[in-house]
């Protein structure tokens, strides 16, 4: 399938997001609360390149909690139309954008032009988050550990509520998506 058929198959984000269960609050409190800064030049230059966005997301996914409504509140500004794709739903495209090769980490998001030609990718994290997220990792027990499971749960939540309320953190994937999206 081409790009633009993937996007005709997506979801607009109202209806992705209406079907949530397990991050929707949370994804709503991080859209509800970051505000754009004021980067009118940035802005007006997105709007002119004419782009859409094909995400590839699922509920349960916490880099999707934080990273989805950011981008959201960019695409708006921009006039930027997006769709959803539901990662488990969407293995063939999700298998061309494999991080390291290997791990269908998401969200993923794909820029394309108005013809359906890919134009750039962001995805699954902010570098800064990355680092944030390999130093907590770095802190479990060894995976035999009797204590892994537990301690593993305890960092995604840990991990979860930072993604929720630290504004740093938006900060990060914002300047991060933007970084992204002026290369192209």
């Amino acid at each position: 399938m081409s790009l633009n058929e993937w996007y005709d198959k997506g979801l607009d984000p109202d209806e992705y997001i209406e079907t949530m269960q397990v991050n929707k609050e949370d994804l709503l409190h991080i859209y509800d609360n970051f505000s754009l800064p004021g980067d009118e030049a940035f802005f007006e230059e997105i709007r002119s390149k004419n782009l859409r966005a094909i995400i590839l997301t699922e509920d349960w996914c916490g880099d999707a909690m934080l990273n989805m409504p950011i981008f959201l509140k960019i695409s708006e500004v921009t006039n930027m139309p997006v769709k959803a794709l539901l990662r488990d739903d969407n293995l063939e495209l999700m298998d061309q954008y494999l991080t390291n090769g290997t791990a269908r980490s998401i969200p993923i998001i794909i820029f394309i032009d108005i013809k359906g030609n890919e134009v750039g990718k962001w995805g699954p994290r902010a570098a800064s988050i990355q680092a944030y997220i390999d130093e907590a990792r770095a802190q479990l027990p060894p995976k035999d550990a009797s204590d892994f499971e537990e301690k593993q749960k305890q960092m995604h939540r840990f991990i979860s509520k930072s993604f929720r309320d630290n504004q740093d953190n938006w900060s990060a994937v914002y300047e991060s998506i933007k970084q992204t999206l002026k290369a192209i």
